[in-house]
């Protein structure tokens, strides 16, 4: 440090008067100045520039093990995840973290619920196989808006979501003719959910039916059997919704949809899909790999 100060003060006054002041002598000074600039040191000043840039260009949500995997796969940049961690200490900056969910189930006692056909075993051998789907609700400055999405676990990719300011049927059929419209899956694909109203309802299983998609529920009150849909809302609400106040609906449906299919869908990295993006995994991978369960 003492050393530094010499450097930055030169061009003003004496090297030799400085080095008196700051009790140096001018022989070690030279010495330091000689040397340069410690590589380790130079090395790091840079990584922190390309963190701070990956966990900017993640908004802001990615800890360690994600702006890790972004500096190796994007970056080709070898470097550990502790030192990556340390850095991000030093900047100040972390990932975000996840509050309690409010949920938003509420069942028809006098539906019918359909079979469990997943018995929590949340993971596909392939595109299309296995859809789960769930609603949360966010909070305005008009009231409620409500999203519903249909996330294929193949790949984690969402593939189809609705917004509405009612908590109705309509809102998860529209998610579900979304999904069908681009995915254009085969017959059997299975679509699971819990036992809320609004996946209960006769208006869904038409629509369901319509599209050759078998319907699985888990049981009432148990959020471990639709786990991998809450994992996702999760994220959602931990990185986008807590984070910012919306003043009206219109603001609130235009984040989520900027974040689903500007961030989420094409750029988000998952740690069960080797961090890669939902999109990136259905680019190169084989279409019979799947990932590891949620």
């Amino acid at each position: 440090m003492r050393y530094r100060f010499v450097a930055a003060e030169k061009a003003q006054h004496a090297v030799s008067l400085l080095c008196r002041v700051v009790g140096v002598t001018r022989a070690g000074f030279y010495a330091w100045a000689r040397r340069g600039r410690c590589p380790r040191r130079v090395e790091d000043e840079w990584l922190c520039r390309l963190i701070q840039a990956a966990w900017d260009a993640s908004r802001q949500t990615y800890g360690a093990p994600r702006i890790h995997a972004e500096l190796a796969q994007r970056h080709g940049v070898r470097v550990g995840r502790k030192r990556v961690a340390r850095l991000m200490r030093r900047l100040g900056i972390s990932g975000v973290t996840r509050r309690r969910r409010t949920g938003t189930t509420r069942p028809d006692l006098a539906a019918p619920p359909a079979p469990d056909l997943v018995a929590r075993r949340f993971a596909a051998d392939g595109r299309d196989r296995l859809w789960v789907a769930d609603i949360t609700q966010v909070a305005t400055g008009e009231g409620w808006l409500y999203l519903g999405v249909v996330m294929d676990m193949w790949s984690r990719r969402i593939v189809g979501w609705s917004m509405c300011d009612r908590l109705d049927a309509r809102l998860v059929v529209d998610a579900v003719a979304m999904a069908v419209a681009r995915r254009r899956p085969g017959t059997g694909v299975i679509h699971h959910s819990d036992r809320g109203s609004q996946y209960t309802s006769i208006t869904l299983a038409d629509r369901l039916e319509q599209a050759r998609i078998v319907a699985s529920m888990g049981r009432t009150g148990s959020a471990l059997d639709n786990a991998a849909c809450e994992s996702v809302i999760s994220q959602i609400k931990c990185e986008l919704v807590h984070r910012h106040r919306f003043h009206t609906r219109n603001e609130a449906r235009m984040a989520l949809f900027h974040y689903i299919e500007g961030f989420y869908n094409p750029r988000r990295r998952h740690s069960s899909l080797g961090f890669k993006s939902p999109i990136e995994y259905e680019k190169n991978t084989n279409h019979h790999a799947a990932p590891v369960a949620a």
